[in-house]
Protein backbone atom coordinates (compact mmCIF):
# COMPACT_ATOMS: atom_id res chain seq x y z
CA UNK A 1 0.00 0.00 0.00
CA UNK A 2 1.70 3.13 -0.90
CA UNK A 3 2.44 5.65 2.23
CA UNK A 4 1.53 9.50 2.38
CA UNK A 5 3.95 11.91 3.54
CA UNK A 6 5.67 12.31 6.76
CA UNK A 7 4.42 15.73 6.71
CA UNK A 8 0.76 14.15 6.34
CA UNK A 9 2.04 11.95 9.56
CA UNK A 10 3.15 15.40 11.41
CA UNK A 11 0.35 17.31 10.80
CA UNK A 12 -1.32 18.00 14.24
CA UNK A 13 -5.20 17.89 15.08
CA UNK A 14 -7.38 20.57 15.76
CA UNK A 15 -7.63 20.76 19.75
CA UNK A 16 -10.73 22.96 19.43
CA UNK A 17 -12.40 20.48 16.51
CA UNK A 18 -11.09 17.27 17.59
CA UNK A 19 -13.45 16.09 19.90
CA UNK A 20 -16.39 16.70 17.72
CA UNK A 21 -16.98 12.67 17.13
CA UNK A 22 -17.43 12.48 21.14
CA UNK A 23 -19.91 15.54 21.35
CA UNK A 24 -21.93 14.14 18.53
CA UNK A 25 -22.04 11.10 20.22
CA UNK A 26 -23.40 13.26 23.41
CA UNK A 27 -26.11 14.56 21.62
CA UNK A 28 -27.75 11.36 20.26
CA UNK A 29 -27.81 9.83 23.49
CA UNK A 30 -29.96 12.81 24.11
CA UNK A 31 -27.46 15.32 26.27
CA UNK A 32 -27.70 18.96 25.71
CA UNK A 33 -23.71 20.17 24.83
CA UNK A 34 -22.46 23.67 25.42
CA UNK A 35 -20.03 24.29 23.14
CA UNK A 36 -16.91 26.46 25.07
CA UNK A 37 -14.61 24.89 22.59
CA UNK A 38 -14.73 27.02 19.93
CA UNK A 39 -14.83 31.02 18.83
CA UNK A 40 -17.90 30.65 16.75
CA UNK A 41 -19.85 33.96 18.20
CA UNK A 42 -23.54 33.72 18.84
CA UNK A 43 -23.75 37.33 17.76
CA UNK A 44 -25.54 37.86 14.93
CA UNK A 45 -24.16 39.12 11.73
CA UNK A 46 -24.37 42.85 10.58
CA UNK A 47 -27.57 43.02 8.32
CA UNK A 48 -25.93 45.06 6.36
CA UNK A 49 -23.77 42.36 5.15
CA UNK A 50 -26.20 39.81 4.78
CA UNK A 51 -28.87 42.14 3.03
CA UNK A 52 -25.50 42.81 0.29
CA UNK A 53 -25.84 39.24 -0.43
CA UNK A 54 -29.64 38.60 -0.61
CA UNK A 55 -30.15 41.75 -2.84
CA UNK A 56 -27.64 41.22 -5.52
CA UNK A 57 -28.61 40.61 -8.75
CA UNK A 58 -25.12 38.92 -9.82
CA UNK A 59 -25.82 36.70 -12.95
CA UNK A 60 -22.29 35.26 -12.96
CA UNK A 61 -20.61 34.40 -9.98
CA UNK A 62 -16.96 35.59 -12.11
CA UNK A 63 -14.00 35.24 -10.50
CA UNK A 64 -12.41 38.24 -8.44
CA UNK A 65 -9.05 39.45 -9.00
CA UNK A 66 -6.30 37.82 -7.20
CA UNK A 67 -5.52 40.29 -4.84
CA UNK A 68 -9.40 41.29 -4.17
CA UNK A 69 -11.71 43.74 -5.88
CA UNK A 70 -10.40 47.14 -6.29
CA UNK A 71 -13.19 49.19 -4.17
CA UNK A 72 -13.46 46.04 -1.52
CA UNK A 73 -9.74 47.00 -0.81
CA UNK A 74 -10.19 50.77 -0.86
CA UNK A 75 -12.90 50.33 1.76
CA UNK A 76 -10.75 47.76 4.04
CA UNK A 77 -7.78 50.93 3.59
CA UNK A 78 -9.73 53.82 4.90
CA UNK A 79 -11.94 51.06 7.37
CA UNK A 80 -7.67 51.23 8.77
CA UNK A 81 -7.12 55.09 8.95
CA UNK A 82 -10.06 55.24 11.04
CA UNK A 83 -7.96 53.03 13.67
CA UNK A 84 -4.98 55.14 13.26
CA UNK A 85 -3.62 52.68 10.70
CA UNK A 86 -2.41 54.46 6.90
CA UNK A 87 -2.06 51.85 4.31
CA UNK A 88 -3.31 51.89 0.61
CA UNK A 89 -5.29 49.84 -1.09
CA UNK A 90 -1.66 48.01 -2.70
CA UNK A 91 -0.43 47.12 0.53
CA UNK A 92 -3.54 44.65 0.77
CA UNK A 93 -4.57 41.41 -0.43
CA UNK A 94 -7.63 39.43 0.31
CA UNK A 95 -7.45 36.06 1.52
CA UNK A 96 -9.86 33.18 2.01
CA UNK A 97 -9.39 33.75 5.60
CA UNK A 98 -7.24 34.86 7.99
CA UNK A 99 -5.52 31.42 7.79
CA UNK A 100 -4.78 31.57 4.26
CA UNK A 101 -2.93 35.16 4.76
CA UNK A 102 -0.81 33.29 6.89
CA UNK A 103 -0.11 31.06 4.89
CA UNK A 104 0.74 33.38 2.56
CA UNK A 105 3.21 35.11 5.24
CA UNK A 106 5.09 31.86 5.91
CA UNK A 107 5.50 30.87 2.32
CA UNK A 108 6.84 34.38 1.64
CA UNK A 109 9.40 35.18 4.26
CA UNK A 110 10.88 31.62 5.06
CA UNK A 111 12.10 28.49 3.33
CA UNK A 112 12.25 24.48 4.55
CA UNK A 113 13.30 24.75 8.19
CA UNK A 114 13.65 28.67 9.29
CA UNK A 115 12.61 29.73 12.71
CA UNK A 116 9.71 31.61 13.46
CA UNK A 117 9.75 32.72 17.00
CA UNK A 118 6.15 32.96 18.94
CA UNK A 119 5.06 33.41 22.28
CA UNK A 120 3.03 30.29 23.69
CA UNK A 121 0.35 29.40 24.62
CA UNK A 122 -0.84 30.42 20.55
CA UNK A 123 -3.72 29.64 18.09
CA UNK A 124 -3.12 25.94 17.89
CA UNK A 125 -3.40 26.08 13.92
CA UNK A 126 0.08 28.00 13.88
CA UNK A 127 1.54 24.51 14.92
CA UNK A 128 -0.10 23.06 11.62
CA UNK A 129 0.58 25.74 9.67
CA UNK A 130 4.46 25.67 10.52
CA UNK A 131 4.12 22.31 9.69
CA UNK A 132 2.36 22.58 5.95
CA UNK A 133 5.38 25.17 5.46
CA UNK A 134 7.77 23.13 6.82
CA UNK A 135 9.13 25.49 8.87
CA UNK A 136 9.97 25.30 12.98
CA UNK A 137 7.94 27.08 15.85
CA UNK A 138 10.38 28.25 18.49
CA UNK A 139 8.36 29.21 21.43
CA UNK A 140 8.95 31.82 24.16
CA UNK A 141 6.79 30.75 26.88
CA UNK A 142 4.15 33.40 28.65
CA UNK A 143 2.57 31.68 32.11
CA UNK A 144 -0.58 31.68 33.53
CA UNK A 145 0.95 33.68 37.30
CA UNK A 146 1.36 36.53 34.61
CA UNK A 147 -1.43 36.80 33.00
CA UNK A 148 0.04 35.75 29.89
CA UNK A 149 2.02 39.16 29.92
CA UNK A 150 4.73 39.42 27.21
CA UNK A 151 7.98 37.58 28.09
CA UNK A 152 10.98 39.79 28.77
CA UNK A 153 12.74 40.64 25.08
CA UNK A 154 16.24 38.98 26.71
CA UNK A 155 13.85 35.73 26.36
CA UNK A 156 13.51 36.51 22.83
CA UNK A 157 16.82 37.64 22.17
CA UNK A 158 18.04 34.49 23.50
CA UNK A 159 16.19 32.35 21.25
CA UNK A 160 17.39 34.09 17.68
CA UNK A 161 19.70 32.13 14.99
CA UNK A 162 20.80 32.68 11.89
CA UNK A 163 17.46 31.06 11.24
CA UNK A 164 15.31 32.77 12.76
CA UNK A 165 13.22 34.69 10.10
CA UNK A 166 10.01 36.77 12.09
CA UNK A 167 8.73 36.89 15.32
CA UNK A 168 4.65 36.32 15.61
CA UNK A 169 2.03 37.35 17.88
CA UNK A 170 -1.57 37.34 17.80
CA UNK A 171 -2.86 40.54 19.24
CA UNK A 172 -5.67 40.21 21.26
CA UNK A 173 -4.10 37.01 21.56
CA UNK A 174 -5.82 33.81 20.80
CA UNK A 175 -5.89 31.79 23.09
CA UNK A 176 -5.44 33.70 26.40
CA UNK A 177 -7.36 37.23 25.62
CA UNK A 178 -4.08 39.08 26.14
CA UNK A 179 -3.52 42.25 24.77
CA UNK A 180 -0.14 43.55 24.14
CA UNK A 181 0.45 47.37 25.09
CA UNK A 182 1.80 50.36 23.19
CA UNK A 183 5.22 49.57 25.10
CA UNK A 184 5.05 45.86 24.30
CA UNK A 185 5.05 46.41 20.98
CA UNK A 186 7.25 49.07 20.50
CA UNK A 187 9.95 46.62 22.47
CA UNK A 188 9.08 43.89 19.43
CA UNK A 189 9.79 46.35 16.94
CA UNK A 190 13.05 47.27 18.21
CA UNK A 191 13.89 43.85 18.62
CA UNK A 192 13.26 43.03 14.71
CA UNK A 193 14.82 46.16 13.64
CA UNK A 194 18.19 45.37 15.78
CA UNK A 195 17.97 41.84 14.54
CA UNK A 196 16.52 42.84 10.63
CA UNK A 197 13.58 40.02 11.03
CA UNK A 198 9.90 40.29 9.81
CA UNK A 199 7.05 40.96 12.61
CA UNK A 200 3.58 39.13 11.99
CA UNK A 201 0.72 40.53 13.87
CA UNK A 202 -2.42 38.30 13.61
CA UNK A 203 -5.04 40.93 14.44
CA UNK A 204 -8.18 39.58 13.77
CA UNK A 205 -9.92 40.83 17.38
CA UNK A 206 -8.12 44.20 16.78
CA UNK A 207 -12.05 45.75 18.14
CA UNK A 208 -12.54 43.27 21.22
CA UNK A 209 -10.32 45.57 23.90
CA UNK A 210 -11.63 45.34 27.47
CA UNK A 211 -11.52 47.82 30.51
CA UNK A 212 -10.55 51.02 28.61
CA UNK A 213 -7.57 49.44 26.93
CA UNK A 214 -6.97 50.45 23.38
CA UNK A 215 -5.26 48.05 20.59
CA UNK A 216 -2.11 49.64 18.84
CA UNK A 217 -1.06 47.80 16.03
CA UNK A 218 2.28 47.07 14.61
CA UNK A 219 1.28 49.09 11.33
CA UNK A 220 0.94 52.48 13.74
CA UNK A 221 5.20 51.38 13.98
CA UNK A 222 6.43 53.52 10.95
CA UNK A 223 10.07 52.74 11.54
CA UNK A 224 9.80 49.45 11.26
CA UNK A 225 7.42 49.34 7.47
CA UNK A 226 9.56 46.90 5.82
CA UNK A 227 9.28 44.57 8.76
CA UNK A 228 5.54 43.98 9.75
CA UNK A 229 2.93 41.74 8.08
CA UNK A 230 -0.69 41.73 9.53
CA UNK A 231 -2.99 39.07 9.36
CA UNK A 232 -6.33 40.21 9.15
CA UNK A 233 -10.13 38.79 9.11
CA UNK A 234 -13.97 39.76 9.15
CA UNK A 235 -14.76 36.30 10.92
CA UNK A 236 -14.81 37.53 14.60
CA UNK A 237 -15.44 41.04 14.13
CA UNK A 238 -18.79 40.63 12.05
CA UNK A 239 -19.43 37.22 13.18
CA UNK A 240 -18.76 36.10 9.73
CA UNK A 241 -16.54 33.13 10.21
CA UNK A 242 -18.05 31.30 7.29
CA UNK A 243 -17.38 34.14 4.97
CA UNK A 244 -13.63 32.88 5.00
CA UNK A 245 -12.53 36.35 3.69
CA UNK A 246 -9.45 37.96 5.21
CA UNK A 247 -6.05 39.97 4.54
CA UNK A 248 -2.75 40.12 4.21
CA UNK A 249 -1.57 43.98 4.89
CA UNK A 250 2.24 45.26 4.50
CA UNK A 251 4.20 48.22 3.08
CA UNK A 252 6.28 46.25 2.14
CA UNK A 253 6.42 46.03 -1.84
CA UNK A 254 8.43 43.01 -2.03
CA UNK A 255 6.60 41.36 0.50
CA UNK A 256 3.39 42.02 -1.42
CA UNK A 257 4.73 41.48 -4.92
CA UNK A 258 5.65 38.02 -3.83
CA UNK A 259 2.50 36.61 -1.39
CA UNK A 260 0.57 37.65 -4.76
CA UNK A 261 2.23 34.92 -7.10
CA UNK A 262 0.45 32.81 -3.97
CA UNK A 263 -2.98 34.44 -4.43
CA UNK A 264 -2.76 34.10 -8.03
CA UNK A 265 -1.84 30.27 -7.91
CA UNK A 266 -4.91 29.70 -6.02
CA UNK A 267 -6.79 32.14 -8.45
CA UNK A 268 -8.93 34.34 -6.18
CA UNK A 269 -10.85 34.83 -2.96
CA UNK A 270 -14.55 34.38 -3.10
CA UNK A 271 -16.51 36.63 -4.79
CA UNK A 272 -19.85 36.43 -2.80
CA UNK A 273 -18.04 36.61 0.53
CA UNK A 274 -16.08 39.73 -0.73
CA UNK A 275 -19.67 41.51 -1.55
CA UNK A 276 -20.78 40.48 1.85
CA UNK A 277 -17.41 41.91 3.48
CA UNK A 278 -17.50 44.93 1.75
CA UNK A 279 -20.77 45.51 2.98
CA UNK A 280 -20.10 44.91 6.52
CA UNK A 281 -17.56 47.60 6.28
CA UNK A 282 -20.73 49.97 6.64
CA UNK A 283 -21.54 48.69 10.12
CA UNK A 284 -22.51 51.22 12.73
CA UNK A 285 -20.16 51.68 15.81
CA UNK A 286 -23.26 51.36 17.90
CA UNK A 287 -22.69 47.20 16.70
CA UNK A 288 -19.46 47.28 18.10
CA UNK A 289 -20.32 48.88 21.30
CA UNK A 290 -23.41 46.87 21.92
CA UNK A 291 -21.10 43.76 21.25
CA UNK A 292 -17.58 44.84 23.57
CA UNK A 293 -20.22 45.61 26.12
CA UNK A 294 -21.74 41.68 25.83
CA UNK A 295 -18.55 40.09 25.58
CA UNK A 296 -17.22 42.11 28.83
CA UNK A 297 -20.27 40.98 30.21
CA UNK A 298 -19.71 37.60 29.40
CA UNK A 299 -15.97 37.74 30.31
CA UNK A 300 -16.64 39.11 34.20
CA UNK A 301 -19.26 36.63 34.66
CA UNK A 302 -16.87 33.54 33.45
CA UNK A 303 -13.84 34.97 35.22
CA UNK A 304 -15.84 35.08 38.74
CA UNK A 305 -18.19 31.85 37.92
CA UNK A 306 -14.36 29.78 37.61
CA UNK A 307 -12.58 31.64 40.61
CA UNK A 308 -15.59 29.84 42.60
CA UNK A 309 -14.48 26.77 41.73
CA UNK A 310 -11.93 25.25 43.95
CA UNK A 311 -8.48 24.68 42.19
CA UNK A 312 -9.10 26.32 39.18
CA UNK A 313 -7.20 28.90 38.23
CA UNK A 314 -7.43 31.34 35.35
CA UNK A 315 -5.96 34.39 34.09
CA UNK A 316 -8.27 37.34 33.08
CA UNK A 317 -8.95 38.28 29.38
CA UNK A 318 -7.90 41.81 28.39
CA UNK A 319 -9.25 41.26 25.06
CA UNK A 320 -10.99 39.04 22.06
CA UNK A 321 -13.54 36.51 23.92
CA UNK A 322 -11.49 33.11 25.28
CA UNK A 323 -9.43 32.50 28.33
CA UNK A 324 -7.49 29.71 29.60
CA UNK A 325 -8.48 27.57 32.78
CA UNK A 326 -5.91 25.50 34.62
CA UNK A 327 -8.01 23.05 36.09
CA UNK A 328 -7.22 20.50 38.75
CA UNK A 329 -6.55 17.46 36.47
CA UNK A 330 -3.79 15.26 35.13
CA UNK A 331 -4.69 15.65 31.62
CA UNK A 332 -7.40 18.11 30.22
CA UNK A 333 -7.27 16.10 26.82
CA UNK A 334 -8.63 13.08 28.93
CA UNK A 335 -10.79 15.06 31.08
CA UNK A 336 -12.46 16.90 28.38
CA UNK A 337 -13.24 13.49 26.32
CA UNK A 338 -14.68 11.85 29.52
CA UNK A 339 -16.71 15.29 29.71
CA UNK A 340 -18.72 13.77 26.39
CA UNK A 341 -18.30 9.99 26.25
CA UNK A 342 -19.07 9.51 29.95
CA UNK A 343 -20.15 12.64 32.16
CA UNK A 344 -23.60 14.49 32.66
CA UNK A 345 -25.54 16.56 34.76
CA UNK A 346 -28.82 16.89 34.58
CA UNK A 347 -28.50 15.71 30.79
CA UNK A 348 -26.26 18.00 29.98
CA UNK A 349 -22.51 18.59 29.37
CA UNK A 350 -19.46 21.03 28.39
CA UNK A 351 -17.19 20.91 25.11
CA UNK A 352 -14.01 22.34 26.04
CA UNK A 353 -10.89 22.65 24.19
CA UNK A 354 -7.33 21.15 25.50
CA UNK A 355 -4.82 23.71 25.85
CA UNK A 356 -1.68 21.62 25.33
CA UNK A 357 -2.80 21.49 21.40
CA UNK A 358 -2.16 25.75 22.00
CA UNK A 359 1.81 24.84 22.86
CA UNK A 360 4.44 23.30 20.90
CA UNK A 361 6.34 23.30 24.15
CA UNK A 362 5.68 19.02 24.54
CA UNK A 363 4.38 18.91 28.29
CA UNK A 364 2.99 22.39 28.43
CA UNK A 365 -0.43 22.70 28.74
CA UNK A 366 -1.56 19.38 29.85
CA UNK A 367 -3.72 20.33 32.82
CA UNK A 368 -5.56 23.61 30.71
CA UNK A 369 -8.18 24.29 28.50
CA UNK A 370 -9.44 27.13 26.79
CA UNK A 371 -12.80 28.47 27.59
CA UNK A 372 -14.82 30.51 24.28
CA UNK A 373 -17.22 32.74 26.33
CA UNK A 374 -19.28 33.19 23.04
CA UNK A 375 -22.92 31.71 25.08
CA UNK A 376 -24.92 34.04 26.84
CA UNK A 377 -24.29 34.66 30.43
CA UNK A 378 -27.08 32.47 32.13
CA UNK A 379 -25.27 29.69 29.78
CA UNK A 380 -22.21 30.63 31.17
CA UNK A 381 -22.99 30.25 35.01
CA UNK A 382 -24.97 26.86 33.73
CA UNK A 383 -21.38 25.70 32.55
CA UNK A 384 -19.51 26.65 35.07
CA UNK A 385 -22.10 24.72 37.40
CA UNK A 386 -21.52 21.63 35.09
CA UNK A 387 -17.99 22.48 35.01
CA UNK A 388 -17.65 22.54 39.22
CA UNK A 389 -19.77 19.35 39.47
CA UNK A 390 -17.35 17.01 36.79
CA UNK A 391 -14.62 18.34 38.90
CA UNK A 392 -15.91 16.76 41.41
CA UNK A 393 -16.95 13.76 39.78
CA UNK A 394 -13.57 13.10 37.97
CA UNK A 395 -11.64 13.48 41.26
CA UNK A 396 -14.11 11.34 42.82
Amino acid sequence: MPKISNKGIAMPQSPIRKLVPFAEGAKKRGTKVYHLNIGQPDIKTPKVALDAIKNNTLEIVAYSRSEGSDVYREKIANYYAKNDIHVKANDIIVTTGGSEALMFAFGTIMDADDEVIIPEPFYANYNGFSTASGINIVPVISKIEDNFSLPPIEEFEKLITPKTKAILICNPGNPTGYLYSKEEIKKLAQIVKKHDLFLIADEVYREFAYDGTEHYSILQENNIDQNTIVIDSVSKRYSMCGARIGCLVSKNKTIIDTAMKFAQARLSPPTYAQIASEAALDTPQSYFDDVIEEYVSRRNTLITELQKIEGVKVAKPKGAFYCIAELPVANADKFAQWLLEDFNYNNETIMVAPAAGFYSTKGLGLNQVRIAYVLNNDDLKRCAKILKEALTQYNG
